[in-house]
């Protein structure tokens, strides 16, 4: 221990050991002690060692410092000291602060020394994962120090160690828990640490977002106050910059999460907005760049424009029209303002609608668009704001036709008041002012209220103006080239050349695509010979600018000359150009354009953006137009007159296929329209079909309802009279009408007797017939060979037949139980009294009369058994004759068979008696030879010779082979 307190800062016994012997020594002791404390100590040593000798710790003692984080995990003060000591070699940040006064390269040798050393730590890539680990400890000593250090490798080598946390496992996950820490410190390190990690890797940029980074920022703001707040929302901020800034996914998860809406609050500006704090400016400045960044011209035009119109919903666009016209605003805070709305409206139709609908609050007030016009002719204002001014304008107007016309309208003679100050007298004022730069920014503005918009070019050559007392008045046109000659003539210095290219790009905005103001440009005499003079000339660097734009000039009136002019035809302004300037020459010129250094840095971008008033030169959409242009106006000085009468022939050819196209396409609208009309009349005619068979379904339910209910009151009501009829009267009355009853269920009873007994009848000749086919089908079984289907016929029979029993049993029920019934109904007529037992006569014979109908019900339903067996029966005949006659014809066959049979056996017979016969005499015959002394061979000794003379043939022709 005495060893450590010398270290650390007690006074040396003897001779001092040099920086880099004590930390051998120091490293030696970390690597060798078993003791914690001891290990401890040591670490603590090289941490308060590490920013002065920083070579030598960083050399000697960084894998002694891994392998204490590796081991002594448990405790936590050890571990503190580690990381510091890390943090310490590797930081840059100290050095920076010493290395103020000193020069570049002692800066630049710190800066590669911790390059040096971030290599060295993150070439096992276990170490970062191993810190990603440590962040995970809860404990202030360990967190605090990780998180630092791992912001200082991110600094230092950003790239590589983006890619050990993009694919180490919840890498991404446990740094963003760091936003959730209660200990400010942490999280606003936690903060820091993220700025690094997202810097340029659009794969971290999703995964912070998906894990719920938004929600957590905004509400960080929020807590903080906004922008009033502190460095907190700065960098809470800047971190929503790198997340949002060239990245579609991470823009669309934010609108589609309705953060933008949460945005609103961050601009309420008060009425007093003086004394603004250097923090809240720079909070407010990168507020509004996060709105650029979700509405910047570079995003898709579909995610713009559903941001745009989120923005304009949720109040965010007249929220920061609030600014706008808003007094005590700081310059820079106005102009990025500004910029915002500018992108907020561009090419947003509503939104575009509601800023020509803003006023400022003046007296009288006037329209916001008049005041910011206001602003960018005066000279007095900043450059910046100018800008920004002239940007708004471009984006009011762009793809904004309505505007475009509007803004026109001013300028036109019978809309001019002479009591208020409009758009068009601002920018006539700005471009023929003393000011090159207004000239430039008007005539830009001018031109963009005439971009792809031919009505207006044409109403624009109405205007006039008064240029002195007593002279007639001119048109804009003429003003324009009027002040181009002028210009020409007073100074060639270069100090006017911003007017003149802000000049020449207005008159070919204005002149391109409209063969009128084309006849009206070419109609001043002294146009033509103007231009052709600039071009013709060798002038200076300065000056090739300005040619180039007369070239192109020139060049739109050949290619959009309607050869209305005699004078100055295609044909005409080509040999004008080829004696004069000559081919070759003239396209030299016109190339100047694009070669220009200022060309390419304006066509990068909508916004104009300069360093200085001087080198502001083109327009965006400007450059568009040249790309456009260049290329066909050399064409068409290249091509020769017939080679442009076929042009005009094939554009004659066109136009009449385009017509008939035109007409074909005006056809098939028209029969869609009739189609789609006549598929309305349909869906309309079947709704209405639809509702009237609802409607009939409904009345039908309403009648059987109805029905139904009448029904049962007309059932209600006979038993009603039935029950007074049986209530009213006296005895002999109830009596006569049993009487009668009882003689009509007699009548009934008698039919009834009559039907049982014609059914009995009808019965027994069923089983006579049904006998009779029985021993038919039996006889028949008995002669033939199909016996099969007899045999299921007469189980047919014996199935009908035992129905038919069934049926007779049931009948002798049904006569029994009405006997019953009519005895019954004699004894009642006998033994009926009047009086107290009437009540129970009509009992009676209401029973009796509803067993009666049951009867009834039951004979008939046995009438229509006995008609149903009666067809049967017939079906049974006709199938019992065909079987006869095929019986009879089986027979018939049979017999045939049989007689041919025996007369076969007969022939057959005869044959063997006639064989016999001869066998016997061949016999006697071969005996009487041998009895003659003759040879003569057996059958059995001519098969054995013939069997022997076919071996010896074979056994012949196998020599032979």
């Amino acid at each position: 221990m005495n060893f450590f307190r010398g270290v650390i800062g007690g006074q040396p016994a003897g001779p001092q050991p040099s920086g880099a012997e004590t930390i051998q020594k120091l490293c030696d002791r970390v690597a060798s002690s078993t003791l914690l404390e001891d290990r401890r100590d040591a670490v603590r040593a090289l941490k308060s060692l590490s920013k002065k000798y920083r070579m030598e710790v960083g050399t000697q003692a960084m894998d002694h410092l891994v392998h204490i984080l590796q081991t002594d995990r448990s405790d936590s003060e050890i571990l503190g000291y580690a990381l510091d000591t890390l943090y310490n070699i590797i930081c840059n940040d100290e050095e920076e602060e010493q290395d103020e006064s000193e020069d570049e390269n002692a800066q630049k040798q710190a800066d590669d020394l911790g390059a040096q050393f971030t290599d060295k730590f993150i070439q096992d890539s276990e170490n970062v994962t191993l810190l990603l680990t440590l962040l995970e400890e809860f404990d202030f000593h360990v967190r605090w120090p990780g998180v630092k250090l791992l912001t200082a490798l991110l600094k230092n080598q950003c790239a590589q160690v983006q890619g050990v946390i993009l694919v180490s496992p919840m890498g991404v996950s446990r740094l963003m828990d760091l936003l959730a820490d209660s200990r400010e410190v942490i999280r606003n390190d936690g903060l820091l640490l993220l700025q690094q990690l997202t810097k340029g890797n659009a794969a971290i940029q999703k995964i912070v977002a998906f894990e719920n980074a938004f929600e957590r920022l905004l509400d960080i703001i929020t807590e903080e106050g906004s922008s009033d707040g502190g460095i907190v929302v700065e960098d809470c901020l800047l971190l929503l910059l790198n997340l949002l800034k060239n990245n579609s996914s991470n823009q669309n998860f934010f609108k589609e999460g309705s953060y933008i809406q949460r945005m609103k609050p961050w601009f309420e500006v008060g009425d007093d907005n003086s004394g603004w704090s250097a923090q809240k400016v720079t909070n407010l400045h990168l507020m509004l760049q996060l709105v650029r960044v979700m509405v910047s011209p570079v995003n898709s035009p579909g995610a713009t424009s559903s941001c745009q119109k989120s923005m304009y919903q949720c109040g965010l666009l007249q929220q920061l029209c609030t600014i706008l016209m808003a007094t005590g605003v700081p310059a820079d805070i106005l102009t990025e303002t500004i910029n915002t709305v500018s992108e907020v409206i561009r090419g947003s139709q509503v939104n575009q609608d509601y800023f020509a609908s803003v006023n400022a609050p003046s007296n009288p007030p006037r329209p916001a668009i008049v005041v910011l016009l206001m602003s960018m002719v005066n000279e007095r204002q900043p450059f910046v704001l100018r800008c920004a001014v002239l940007y708004c304008f471009q984006c009011f107007l762009y793809k904004n036709q309505k505007g475009q016309g509007e803004i026109v309208a001013t300028l036109l003679p019978s809309t001019i008041d002479a009591n208020s100050i409009s758009a068009g007298q601002l920018l006539c004022g700005g471009l023929f002012s003393a000011d090159s730069l207004s000239n430039w920014c008007a005539a830009v503005a001018l031109a963009h209220a005439l971009q792809d918009n031919l009505t207006q070019k044409e109403q624009l050559l109405r205007v006039q103006l008064a240029t002195s007392l007593g002279k007639p008045p001119v048109s804009l046109l003429q003003q324009c080239t009027n002040i181009l000659s002028q210009g020409d003539k007073i100074n060639r210095r270069g100090s006017k050349v911003q007017t003149r290219v802000g000049l020449l790009m207005l008159l070919c905005t204005w002149i391109s695509n409209c063969p009128i103001a084309v006849t009206h440009f070419l109609h001043n005499q002294d146009n033509v010979p103007f231009l052709t003079g600039q071009i013709s000339e060798n002038l200076g660097e300065d000056e090739r600018l300005v040619q180039g734009l007369c070239a192109l000039l020139l060049g739109i009136c050949i290619y959009y000359n309607d050869n209305s002019l005699e004078n100055y035809t295609k044909e005409k302004l080509k040999q004008l150009i080829e004696k004069r300037i000559g081919k070759e020459n003239f396209v030299e010129k016109l190339g100047f354009i694009t070669k220009h250094e200022l060309y390419s840095r304006a066509a990068q971008k909508p916004q104009p953006v300069f360093p200085s008033p001087e080198q502001m030169l083109f327009d965006h959409e400007f450059t568009k137009l040249v790309k456009e242009l260049e290329g066909v106006i050399t064409k068409a000085v290249h091509k020769s007159s017939e080679e442009e009468k076929k042009e005009e022939e094939v554009k004659k050819t066109l136009e009449q296929h385009d017509s008939i196209v035109t007409q074909y396409k005006e056809l098939i609208r028209e029969q869609d329209s009739q189609i789609q009309e006549l598929k309305e009349h349909v869906a309309s005619a079947s709704s209405q079909n639809e509702q009237m068979q609802t409607t009939i379904t409904q009345q039908l339910a309403q009648i059987q309802q109805h029905k139904d209910q009448y029904n049962i009151l007309k059932l209600k009501l006979g038993k009603d009279n039935q029950s007074q009829a049986n209530t009213q009267g006296d005895g002999s009355h109830v009596n006569g009408l049993q009487t009668e009853e009882l003689t009509q269920l007699r009548e009934e009873v008698e039919e009834l007797r009559k039907q049982h007994t014609l059914l009995q009848t009808q019965l027994g000749d069923k089983d006579t017939l049904i006998n009779t086919l029985r021993s038919e089908a039996l006889q028949t079984a008995e002669g033939t060979a199909g016996g099969s289907d007899n045999t299921e016929l007469l189980k047919e029979l014996e199935a009908l037949r035992s129905q038919v029993q069934s049926q007779l049993a049931e009948i002798n029920r049904l006569q029994t139980e009405r006997q019953e019934l009519l005895r019954r109904a004699e004894a009642g007529s006998l033994d009926a009294a009047p009086g107290s037992e009437g009540s129970t006569d009509t009992a009676k014979v209401a029973e009796l009369e509803s067993r009666l109908a049951a009867q009834t019900s039951e004979t008939e339903r046995l009438q229509e058994e006995a008609r149903s067996l009666l067809e049967g029966r017939a079906g049974l005949e006709q199938q019992l004759a065909s079987a006869t006659s095929t019986v009879a014809i089986l027979q018939t066959e049979k017999a045939k068979l049989q007689t041919e049979v025996q007369e076969s056996k007969k022939e057959q017979d005869d044959l063997l008696m006639l064989l016999a016969d001869q066998d016997q005499k061949i016999h006697s015959l071969k005996q009487r030879l041998k009895d003659l002394g003759e040879t003569v061979e057996d059958e059995d000794d001519l098969d054995a010779r013939d069997q022997t003379d076919d071996d010896d043939e074979e056994d012949d022709e196998e020599n032979e082979d």
